[in-house]
């Protein structure tokens, strides 16, 4: 009877182990960020399995010559240049691929009106790396990317 009382707990210890999963790392890069230019944070979000990003902070929110709230002046297409670019979305359709990086995704430079393919590295939990490029990753920029706690 006594080592009925012992296999029990040892029983549900090793059953915890064994069922024990880690918290889903591909939502690792969700939150809010502080882009490497220091002039905006970007929220980034999971929607279905992809992820996306809007712009939810900027330093200078307002068009220094009219005091209005700034646009998308520089976007290519004439019809988006007088949308706001404060909560717009600045990226998207970024997967998963495991050993925290994010690929398949773009971004939207508002500050040149261009877009690019995007990867995103998380080097630690508060740190991302974010990278633009056209064509290959090879031929881009990177950014460092700080949360926002």
């Amino acid at each position: 009877m006594k080592s009925f009382r012992v296999a029990i707990p040892a029983f549900i210890v090793i059953l915890s182990l064994f069922s024990f999963r880690p918290a889903d790392e591909s939502d690792a890069v969700v939150g809010t960020w502080l882009n490497g230019t220091k002039k905006g944070h970007v929220e980034i979000y999971k929607k279905g399995g992809t992820y996306f990003g809007k712009l939810v902070w900027l330093k200078e929110p307002n068009d220094p010559t009219t005091g209005k709230p700034k646009t998308d002046i520089k976007n290519a297409d004439a019809a988006k240049r007088n949308r706001p670019i404060m909560n717009l979305n600045i990226m998207y359709n970024f997967k998963y691929d495991g050993n925290n990086v994010w690929s398949d995704g773009k971004i939207y430079n508002p500050e040149d009106g261009k877009e690019y393919n995007c990867k995103m590295t998380l080097t630690s939990p508060n740190t991302l790396d974010v990278r633009g490029y056209m064509g290959i990753s090879l031929i881009g920029k990177t950014q460092t990317w700080t949360r926002v706690k």
